[in-house]
């Protein structure tokens, strides 16, 4: 029976946090007998995608989101973890409440974890005000594109879900919604248009230079995670493996 778990993540800058490896985009690479990673691009049907052939053709028995998010509650600061117990999406759907709890028990105390529920949503949220509402709407703590449609392919496939997301960004501060053109699907930048956002002013270098620090908190924390509690990471994988053998 495989054992493996399999971490999806978004972008490049996201996988950097677990392995040095330089990974093919959209394509499962196996870290270690437990382990499988994938960077499948931002949005729900990349990440649905990509969840749904790592439990059809690597035969996962568990699937990690894994992560930066933003922030919808002010308590919430870059660099803070967010460990959710549930995912807010078409539906409410629970993360796996003993493997959350054995990561967490891994992680250094200085970092600051909430295990409220986060919030998915279709696009990127790029105003205060556009966050406030979400908010309202969601009732989550923090928001991401990817962790609903990962968890709806692991409630269809009956294995184990697990969220692991820190925030790069505060509920006053959000990336500007013209970024989105200047970037790559894995989150790399293109240089030529955000050359061109920058000379026609649709972009403001300020507000990409104070994007930076809260991406390193984000990247920071998902480091010491992926450090602290890698073992714990993959051993879902094995507890689900055991399980359904000898039942």
């Amino acid at each position: 029976m495989n054992s493996r778990v399999g971490i999806i993540v978004a972008l490049r800058a996201e996988a950097r946090c677990i392995t040095q490896r330089r990974l093919t985009f959209d394509r499962a690479v196996a870290l270690d007998e437990n382990l499988t990673i994938r960077i499948c691009g931002m949005g729900g049907a990349a990440a649905r995608r990509a969840a749904a052939d790592l439990c059809n053709q690597a035969g996962v028995a568990g699937l990690i989101s894994f992560g930066v998010a933003g922030a919808l509650d002010d308590g919430l600061q870059p660099g803070h973890l967010v460990l959710p117990e549930s995912v807010l999406a078409d539906k409410n759907y629970p993360t796996d409440g003993m493997w959350r709890t054995s990561v967490q028990h891994c992680l250094p105390d200085h970092i600051n974890v909430t295990c409220d529920p986060l919030a998915t949503g279709d696009e990127v949220l790029t105003t205060e005000a556009a966050k406030r509402m979400f908010a309202l709407q969601s009732g989550g703590c923090a928001v991401d594109m990817e962790s609903g449609a990962i968890a709806a392919v692991a409630a269809e496939k009956g294995i184990s879900f697990l969220v692991i997301r820190a925030i790069s960004d505060p509920v006053q501060f959000s990336p500007p919604a013209a970024l989105m053109d200047a970037l790559q699907p894995d989150g790399s930048v293109k240089p030529i248009p955000l050359l061109t956002l920058l000379l026609k002013r649709s972009l403001n270098l300020n507000e990409l230079l104070h994007l930076v620090p809260g991406m390193q908190a984000a990247c920071r924390t998902l480091k010491q995670v992926a450090q602290s509690a890698r073992h714990e990471l993959g051993r879902q994988g094995q507890a689900t493996s055991n399980k359904q053998r000898f039942n």
